[in-house]
């Protein structure tokens, strides 16, 4: 987020894609069993809260646009670079 915050021209856009827990819930088993694999390689590693992710892009100047469901129990979500009159 730090990077994107820095580097992209206001009005950009980050698009962000992956499984994400929402109100501290997996989407599905299958994205609940990856986060455990990914967990177990290192404890660092894991599907992200969604509104820990928009939490943070906001601290960075990242206004959060919109999160679509796509397949495979994915998200699509996007953010834009605010601009200096934001």
């Amino acid at each position: 987020m730090t990077g994107a915050g820095q580097l992209l021209p206001p009005g950009g856009i980050l698009y962000l894609y992956g499984p994400f827990k929402q109100e501290g819930v997996h989407t599905a088993a299958s994205n609940a069993s990856f986060d455990e694999s990914l967990q177990q390689q290192n404890p660092e590693w894991g599907v992200r809260h969604l509104e820990d992710v928009v939490s943070l892009a906001k601290a960075h100047h990242l206004e959060w646009q919109d999160a679509i469901a796509m397949p495979a129990n994915n998200l699509s979500v996007v953010f834009r670079r605010q601009t200096n009159n934001e």
